[in-house]
């Protein structure tokens, strides 16, 4: 069987220069993020099984990567169904760990826990640009925060994060699970609809309002309530205006508190704000994830044409573990698509150290190498990035290399003149 060069589909391999700007962010990350009081914490890539099929992770439990049962456990000839055979997967995101590292540490934690966690996440999913079959993803979560200061938080350090990174002018659209719910109510849908109505609506950008209303009534439901329902969208506009009409038109559907507090996300974030972005009510979004319970919002760029980033309030998940329901909040940025976007625009990552190269003639004696890996350390002592190696025959094409690699200083260092240094 012969081996494979290229790596699995929907895999890639890392190329230094993508490398640089990774880690750059990573690092950019962690400190932002820290000046919000976030902590790193780290779970498991692969998670019980039972935890990722637990009908909270929508569409991504059909992509799940399974792991099959092991040693004498595996028992194939006895197997009547997947669950005789399967008994762990890779996580499909960040959130369902969370949750049980939470529910299995909480009192040993602060209230409420500012988490930071960054990790690779697997999904059998089609690979498209910005999309792979295994991705870093990066959250920040608050957990025991019941008030809409952890909403309000989460958005201002991931804005701030993304204005250090020179993105401006994208948006953050935002919504409560709330608000959907009333205008489904409002229109005349039942609530066990109310799932299969939202799938079609989170299609709007894709197929417009003439699209949303021709699938929901293919789908059987009454041509008043669709055209009730879709009337609502085009009078809402996508400001705080929008929120108080929808608390005035849904009275009896809408908790007016639920209005109350979308409004005072939209204003604080609005004031507070250290980047270039807009906030923007959208009620049209949805998020695919069945889990949340509040608040939801994206981040839209017109450069990429779709989200790079998410999340939302669940308050309900950690229950599940613990049987005692804990507010929580989380919002996760698209990584692997941030860096894309930095790499087509040619980002250039900050200059930490200087580089200085030292390109030693070949068949250099041993007295010679020792001087130059003696001033290498001291080059490096005063704080320098410092490479050492041989010269090619095309030393001319080696030197633009380096260059290319942000080396600001090239030596060339021969037998004869290795002791004049």
């Amino acid at each position: 069987m012969a081996l494979k060069k290229k790596p699995v589909t929907g895999m890639k391999d890392i190329m230094p220069a993508e490398m640089e700007i990774r880690d750059y962010v990573i690092g950019l990350i962690k400190e932002t993020y820290g000046t919000f009081g976030f902590s790193s914490m780290e779970t498991p890539c692969v998670e019980h099984i039972e935890n990722l099929c637990s009908k909270q992770g929508g569409d991504n439990e059909k992509l799940i990567f399974k792991i099959l049962k092991r040693g004498e456990k595996l028992k194939l000839d006895q197997a009547k169904d997947e669950a005789d055979l399967v008994d762990g997967g890779l996580r499909y995101d960040l959130t369902v760990p969370l949750s049980r590292y939470y529910s299995n540490h909480a009192n040993e934690l602060p209230s409420p826990f500012k988490a930071l966690q960054m990790g690779n996440v697997w999904r059998a999913d089609r690979p498209q640009r910005g999309r792979f079959r295994q991705f870093m993803q990066c959250d920040i979560d608050i957990l025991g925060e019941p008030s809409n200061l952890a909403e309000i938080e989460l958005i201002l350090a991931t804005t701030s994060l993304l204005g250090k990174l020179d993105f401006k002018n994208f948006t953050i659209r935002i919504n409560d699970r709330r608000f959907l719910k009333a205008m489904a109510a409002y229109s005349g849908f039942e609530e066990k609809d109310y799932d299969s109505v939202f799938i079609t609506l989170d299609k709007m950008d894709k197929i417009g309002m003439d699209g949303v209303a021709a699938e929901l009534k293919e789908n059987g439901y009454a041509e008043e309530s669709v055209e009730k329902y879709l009337a609502l969208f085009q009078e809402i506009t996508g400001d705080v205006e929008g929120v108080r009409m929808c608390k005035e038109k849904l009275q009896g559907f809408l908790a007016p508190e639920a209005a109350d507090s979308l409004e005072m996300i939209i204003t604080s974030v609005e004031s507070a704000k250290e980047a270039e972005f807009r906030m923007k009510f959208d009620p049209t979004l949805v998020r695919g994830m069945s889990y949340y319970t509040g608040t939801i919002f994206e981040i839209s760029m017109d450069e990429f044409g779709g989200s790079v980033g998410g999340g939302g309030r669940y308050d309900k998940m950690i229950g599940k573990f613990t049987g005692q329901d804990t507010p929580a909040v989380g919002f996760s940025i698209g990584f692997e698509r941030i860096v894309m976007l930095l790499m087509e625009r040619g980002y250039q990552v900050p200059p930490r150290k200087e580089k200085k190269a030292f390109l030693i003639e070949k068949n250099m004696p041993q007295a010679g190498m020792l001087k130059v890996l003696s001033l290498a350390r001291e080059e490096r002592k005063a704080g320098k990035q410092v490479m050492i190696a041989n010269m090619k025959k095309n030393k001319k094409f080696q030197k633009e290399q380096l260059a290319e690699q942000g080396y600001s200083e090239i030596v060339e260092v021969y037998r004869d003149s290795v002791e004049s240094f």
